[in-house]
């Protein structure tokens, strides 16, 4: 199936230009001529926290009633470094894809000759490139794949299956809902937590808490960089705890004597119709000792680009569509 950085103020930059004269002889002083002042980048736009979520809950609203059918190019890259998985002896990683098994099972060790223990820790590239097209109706989501190429070389794959597990699109692309969404956000402590720039978009960001003692939800939380204009949401770091198949990480951490941290993003750079689309996700999975030392273990990108939109619809407030 088909997560960053925080500037707490923006301040305009003033860049004074004068004009010069050459110099001449007993020529009385003259006054300087009016500064004029060139602003490097605007002022963000400070709505009112409440503001902010109401037109994100309406953002949200047109995203959950959507219905559309485009296609793109899909780029997933792909770097695991197995060295703690051959340490500890894991016995629950396999060759990733495209490995041979002559290479010695994924992170264990391996025997060659009497005597000779020869351990696999060579870090692991692998690159595919894909055609993918996502089609949502009714609200559920249908994707297919045509794998174009494989570590650099041409192979293509009619239908072929995801080749990484920790990202997956359609969950990206509905998060801003399980956040901002109005039946969601009563779970939440919201604050704003700063203001940023993405390209010539000025963004407020959003952090998004659980509130103490609410109930467990599996919606993911974070921070969210929202456009104040439209509630529209452009970028998110999520929360390493709610992510699907967790527990893996945490089993690791545990065969690790180390803590997990994942580093998650979602950028939305993709748009249509006033929607947005995932266009850029990415996950760093390292584990951090007691002494602060942290081993990453895999980085994964997945990037998505050439969009071509065939529709792209969703309810508007008197029951119509919106094209």
């Amino acid at each position: 199936m088909p997560g960053i950085r925080v500037s707490r103020s923006i301040t305009a930059l003033m860049v004074v230009l004068m004009a010069g004269l050459p110099p001449v002889a007993l020529a009385p002083a003259q006054t300087p001529p009016p500064q004029k002042a060139i602003p490097d980048q605007l002022p963000a736009v400070s709505p009112s926290l409440e503001t902010l979520l109401a037109k994100a809950a309406e953002y949200c609203r047109k995203l959950e009633s959507s219905a559309f059918d485009f296609v793109c190019r899909e780029e997933i890259r792909e770097t695991v470094d197995p060295k703690l998985d051959a340490a500890h002896g894991s016995p629950s990683n396999s060759p990733p894809a495209g490995v041979p098994e002559a290479a010695a099972p994924y992170g264990t060790p391996r025997y060659s000759g009497p005597g000779v223990n020869v351990s696999w820790t060579k870090k692991v590239k692998r690159s595919f490139i894909n055609d993918y097209q996502c089609i949502r109706s009714g609200r559920a989501i249908r994707e297919t794949r045509t794998q174009l190429e494989e570590n650099g070389r041409v192979k293509v794959v009619p239908n072929a299956e995801l080749q990484t597990s920790v990202v997956v699109f359609g969950t990206a692309l509905l998060a801003p809902v399980g956040m901002f969404g109005e039946h969601f956000q009563s779970g939440y402590d919201f604050a704003i937590a700063g203001h940023d720039r993405i390209g010539e978009t000025p963004v407020v960001i959003v952090d998004a808490r659980p509130k103490p003692g609410a109930p467990p939800i599996r919606n993911l939380y974070g921070q969210a960089w929202v456009d104040p204009a439209t509630g529209g949401i452009l970028k998110i770091e999520w929360s390493e705890s709610r992510v699907g198949n967790f527990d893996v990480f945490a089993q690791r951490g545990e065969l690790y004597k180390r803590t997990p941290r994942l580093i998650i993003r979602s950028e939305f750079s993709a748009e249509k119709n006033g929607l947005r689309f995932p266009s850029r996700l990415s996950v760093e999975e390292t584990y951090v000792k007691e002494s602060g030392k942290a081993f990453v273990r895999s980085r994964t990108e997945v990037v998505y680009k050439d969009f071509k939109f065939s529709t792209v619809e969703f309810e508007v407030r008197d029951g119509g569509v919106h094209p």
